[in-house]
């Protein structure tokens, strides 16, 4: 199994269990099966609603002996409503209740977006909390101060453009150490991997697959299938293995971390599997030839007229 190492040695899997979609009654099974099926590598967010299911099934496997928590990698965000200084640790000391843990490995700022704390998604402009009210800085000294607690072992962010990243370096104490992003072969983000390898901080890859089950809200008509791309078909046609397979493959091959999402018994085995999957350099050129620069999740639900978000602030 292939590992990012942080800065003080400890090793992440690179290869994990995404949980965002992971219906009630689904995410409990799905979790079980994985860690059961060699995962150790789990990926959460309070914002998923999912968390207190995700934490029966890690009590009942550390319980049983199937694996122990220091063998386990925990991931979970801080989600927008929660940013002052003051709610960050509260928002965590939750999501642990939730998952049932005494620390996690990795807490992340899940967007670069203030939302005020009694809205937990928003839905008007008057929803949210402009960034020079409430910094990024800011809700990154609380998660400081969450390492400094015991709470969690690692911090970053997850959604952040170069600029983002860039002003919370500049004043960070600890600095990020994951930059969890949108990356795929239609939208690979050379250029992003390049700046965070720059600064020494590790990026998980979501939407792996292209997220295709995610709600018709954030899709497109005419949005292209990743699944069904030729090239991906071609490769895995000539391996004897899925496309997915080969996706998940290439995101390793690239020196990131891969989180596909799955609550198929079948499929999560499949994916485990995916880490075997050897990929010359002419598959890795043939596909590295499909970006198009492609996002499947636009962030335009962040979108308003007035608001103090535009899709070129949070890319940026």
């Amino acid at each position: 199994m292939k590992t990012l190492k942080f800065r003080n040695t400890n090793e992440m899997p690179a290869f994990g269990l995404g949980t965002w979609k992971s219906a009630e009654g689904e995410v409990y099974n799905a979790v079980k099966t994985a860690i059961k099926a060699g995962y150790r590598h789990i990926d959460c967010a309070a914002a998923y609603g999912n968390e207190s299911e995700v934490g029966k099934a890690l009590k009942e496997v550390i319980n049983e002996g199937i694996v122990t928590r220091e063998e386990l990698w925990i991931t979970s965000k801080v989600w927008c409503n929660m940013h002052a200084k003051a709610d960050v640790i509260e928002a965590l000391n939750k999501t642990l209740s939730d998952l049932q843990l005494e620390y996690l490995d990795l807490y992340l700022i899940h967007w670069p977006i203030a939302q005020k704390k009694e809205v937990p998604f928003v839905s008007k402009v008057e929803d949210f909390i402009a960034l020079d009210e409430l910094p990024n800085e800011v809700t990154w000294e609380a998660m400081e101060e969450a390492v400094e607690l015991g709470l969690t072992k690692h911090i970053g962010v997850s959604n952040f453009g170069p600029k983002a990243l860039k002003q919370l370096i500049a004043s960070a104490k600890i600095k990020p150490e994951m930059n969890q992003i949108e990356a795929h072969p239609y939208f690979q983000q050379n250029d992003m991997i390049a700046l965070c390898n720059e600064y020494g901080i590790h990026v998980t890859a979501y939407a792996p697959l292209g997220s295709g089950d995610r709600a018709a809200k954030f899709k497109k008509d005419d949005e292209p299938v990743l699944l069904q791309d030729p090239v991906i078909l071609e490769i895995a046609k000539s391996k004897n293995v899925g496309a997915g397979q080969v996706l998940i493959s290439w995101a390793l091959h690239r020196g990131t971390s891969v989180i596909p999402k799955s609550v198929n018994p079948g499929r999560i085995v499949q994916n485990f599997e995916a880490q075997a999957v050897e990929l010359s350099e002419d598959d890795m050129a043939k596909i590295e030839a499909l970006d198009k620069n492609y996002r499947f999740l636009t962030g335009e639900h962040w979108v308003y007229e007035g608001s103090p978000y535009t899709l070129e602030s949070i890319w940026a």
